[in-house]
């Protein structure tokens, strides 16, 4: 998910092809000679999943597979923003894993490397995966990734709050911006929300962006302008803290918890926090739109499974299997009921929201979802930063929603 985005944005992925290049392109993951597929009794594993309950969650997981597979298991887990230069140190020695995780946005960055190998050409494949996942982990026609499950953002609302106040959960940008004012009292604002200078200011701005029409591309088109002034008007209104410019995604959920936010956007991982407040009644909508007619369409979260190239062509079918494995109809469900997530195949969806009500508008965005690497593929971060640039100053009064995009990018 976005909390835990590689702030590398991996600018090494350039580093990475020439050391793959000296190393012959081939990760270690273990012994060099061929083998057959029963041999194979362990697979090395990487993830960033380090900190419960994530951690032990998938654990779960990933020992279920083992267990189905007849394997065993080493697993290492490294913080998130270390995990990239892990796998160029990996790749340099030979030794990257079996079975690597990746954020979803890395996927092609890693995979035009050449250190990934093609799914495809292990009997894996994308069929009945939402489209966004599979453009996320796909790389010139091939997949190198499977996600089990994935991730989203919408809108957030204290339905006490809401209800005290005569309020409906707004359905477009005028009514969001009307029930923050309304919302908006001594001690509590109608609205929190993250729009800070990192990657996660970028994805929290994404629906806005998106559903108007507005597109990485072209970051000086009016309908990118007209998003960036939804997020002007909630401050300059004093619906939303002009301290939006400094928060993370935590530091809005724990203003909605204080109560100190009526609304808030923010992704389903926040839902165990806030179960544990239990004074705090919520719920969830979809990311307003600007028109009615107007599409949602919010970015994809998630982190996908890959398989690093291996000389050791039996191994490298096992972490494939592995990667199937995880896959599964059963393992998907399970990870997300476990984690607040959502399956990535379509046809689990339905099954999915009748188990788990609070995940509902959450799974109905995901189906109109996209990824963030699906237009610009490696160069996404170089457009992120641009969004969260112009974003700081617009909020700062340093430059205006029109302008603001043309001068981060340095226009």
């Amino acid at each position: 998910m976005i909390s835990k985005r590689i702030a590398a944005a991996l600018a090494g992925a350039t580093t990475l092809s020439l050391v793959l290049a000296a190393c012959g392109g081939n990760g270690g993951g273990g012994s060099a000679s061929s083998s057959s597929g029963d041999t194979v009794k362990s697979l090395t594993i990487l993830d960033y999943y380090n900190n419960d309950p994530d951690k032990s969650l998938v654990q779960k997981g990933l020992d279920s597979c083992a267990s189905q597979l007849g394997i065993t298991i080493q697993r290492e887990t490294v913080p998130g923003d270390t995990l990239i230069q892990k796998v160029l140190q990996q790749a340099s020695s030979k030794t990257l894993p079996d079975v690597l995780m990746l954020d979803n946005p890395d996927v092609q960055q890693i995979a035009a490397t050449g250190a990934l190998a093609p799914l495809n050409d292990m009997g894996l494949t994308g069929d009945g995966v939402i489209q966004g996942m599979v453009d996320a982990t796909s790389y010139q026609g091939k997949l190198y990734g499977l996600a089990p499950v994935t991730n989203t953002i919408a809108l957030f609302y204290n339905t006490q709050m809401l209800q005290e106040a005569g309020v409906q959960p707004p359905k477009t940008w005028d009514e969001l911006k009307t029930a923050a004012k309304k919302l908006t009292k001594p001690g509590r604002y109608g609205i929190a929300f993250n729009a800070n200078a990192t990657y996660e200011g970028s994805w929290q701005f994404l629906p806005a962006m998106w559903t108007n029409g507005g597109d990485e591309t072209d970051l000086t088109s009016p309908q990118v302008a007209e998003a960036l002034q939804l997020w002007v008007d909630l401050v300059q209104s004093g619906s939303a803290s002009k301290s939006v410019i400094n928060w993370t995604q935590g530091d809005a959920k724990d203003q909605f918890v204080a109560g100190k936010a009526a609304m808030m956007v923010n992704g389903p991982w926040q839902i165990p926090a806030l179960e544990k407040a239990p004074n705090v009644k919520w719920d969830v909508v979809k990311f307003p739109l600007n028109k009615p007619d107007q599409t949602p369409v919010a970015p994809l979260g998630g982190e996908a499974w890959t398989v690093p190239l291996n000389k050791d062509q039996a191994k490298q079918q096992k972490a494939a299997d592995f990667v199937k494995c995880l896959n599964s109809d059963e393992n998907e469900l399970a990870w997300a009921k476990a984690r607040f997530t959502i399956p990535t195949k379509t046809a689990l969806l339905d099954q999915y929201v009748k188990e788990v009500p609070s995940m509902k508008a959450f799974t109905e965005q995901v189906k109109t979802a996209r990824s963030r690497t699906g237009k610009l593929g490696d160069k996404w971060p170089d457009a992120a930063k641009v969004i969260y640039q112009a974003i700081q100053l617009a909020l700062t009064g340093k430059a205006s929603a029109q302008d603001a995009f043309k001068q981060a990018s340095g226009g």
